[in-house]
Order: C-alpha cells, then sequence, then structure tokens
C-alpha cells in the first residue's frame, strides 16, 4: 500500500490549520514536516514551538524531517509532542547507530536521509536497525525543485540493503519533485511512502491528486 505524506513547507502559512484539515480529509496518510537550521541546508523553517501547536489540530502521524546540523539535540523535545518518524540526515552525524538508539528509547520510529549526492551503502551498518530510508530526490533546502531521475536507482539500492540485512518492515521514503508522474518509476523501485509538496498543496483537488500518486 503506497502511502502519501504531503509537506507542509508547501501549505499556505496564513491558514495553516485549514491547511492541515484539508490533506487529512483528501486521503493524506502523513504530514510530512521539514525542519531547516539555516546551516546544514541554505534554509530556515520552523521549529519545535509550531510542530506543538499543530499537533492537537491533526490526527495525521507526523513524518518529521531534520535538516539540521546537531539531531540529537531534538529528539526528546520533538518525542514529548508526539512524532511518529524522526529522520535525520546521514550528512549530520558520525554517530549514526547511536542517535538511532536514542530515537526509539524515545519512541519514535528511525529514520536516516540521503542527499542525492550520498550513496546508499553508507547505511549498510545501520540498515538492520532503520524504521526508514529516505531518499532525496532534490537537493534537501527548498520546495518545489525538479525530480532527480537517479533517485529511482537509489530506492532500488534501498531497497536490496534493506532485504540484506533482513529488515523487512522499515518503510523507504522519496521526498523531492514527486507528483503523479514520477512517482510511476519511484514505486516501481519499491518505494513504499511518498513526499509530495507543491503537487498536493497546489491542487485544484487535492484528493483526485492524492489519489492518482497513490495509484498511478
Amino acid at each position: 500500500m503506497i502511502k502519501i505524506a504531503p509537506s507542509m513547507l508547501s501549505a499556505d502559512f496564513s491558514m495553516l490549520r485549514d491547511e492541515l484539515k484539508s490533506i487529512e480529509q483528501a486521503g493524506a496518510d502523513y504530514l510530512h514536516i521539514d525542519i531547516m537550521d539555516g546551516h546544514f541546508v541554505p534554509n530556515l523553517t520552523f521549529g519545535a514551538p509550531i510542530v506543538k501547536a499543530i499537533r492537537p489540530h491533526t490526527t495525521l502521524p507526523f513524518d518529521l524531517h531534520l535538516m539540521v546540523t546537531n539531531p540529537a539535540d531534538y529528539v526528546e523535545e520533538y518525542a514529548k509532542i508526539g512524532v511518529e518518524y524522526f529522520t535525520f540526515h546521514q550528512e549530520t552525524v558520525p554517530h549514526m547507530h547511536r542517535l538511532i538508539q536514542q530515537i526509539k528509547a524515545n519512541g519514535m520510529k528511525a529514520g536516516v536521509a540521503l542527499n542525492p549526492g550520498t550513496p546508499v551503502s553508507t547505511l549498510e551498518d545501520v540498515a538492520v536497525d532503520l524504521d526508514m530510508i529516505l531518499i532525496m530526490s532534490v537537493n534537501p533546502g527548498f520546495g518545489g525543485q525538479s525530480f532527480i531521475p537517479r533517485a529511482v536507482e537509489k530506492v532500488k539500492q534501498a531497497k536490496i540493503l534493506l532485504e540484506t540485512a533482513g529488515n523487512k518492515d522499515a518503510v523507504i521514503e522519496v521526498d523531492g519533485g514527486i507528483n503523479d508522474i514520477t512517482c510511476i518509476p519511484i514505486k516501481d523501485a519499491g518505494a513504499t511512502l511518498l513526499v509530495a509538496g507543491s503537487a498536493v498543496f497546489g491542487a485544484q483537488d487535492r484528493a483526485k491528486m492524492i489519489e492518482s500518486i497513490r495509484n498511478n
């Protein structure tokens, strides 16, 4: 079953509560939340106070994507808010195994994201412990970018990596430039959770777009 996580980065922030209700009613499975620090990526979004403020206004599970240089500093804070997936970037953490265990000890699922230029093989020694591998199909930092086709091959590699590790439960997520067309090869390659920002929030019929991405 393909699941869809619209990215809050593409929502109208002047009407955020209504926007969240809209995608929930349209059939979204998760809310993808991009936390950027202006350091690891050249953009600054929002932090824990905003995430905490919206938690009571949607029943969607939170899929948190931290594009920050020090993700370990935020584990306990986001766990208290109520986050399903806590995903950090491989490029920011020298001790991945330690952080994965810290995330799980705080009751969240642990994911690791890979930039377009980072090989899937860097996750070989932690693949058995992961709940998610997030393949970036754009360079992180901004919404509305074009899909990088190389991501399809990386999804295939991630699937093989998880199978080799005997990890049948971890999901493969793809984020960046996903729409009702680019989703097709990504799903064929083995991805099961797709992040769609502009495609969903910019659609006149959001339910139809979510259904198209899920079933095309």
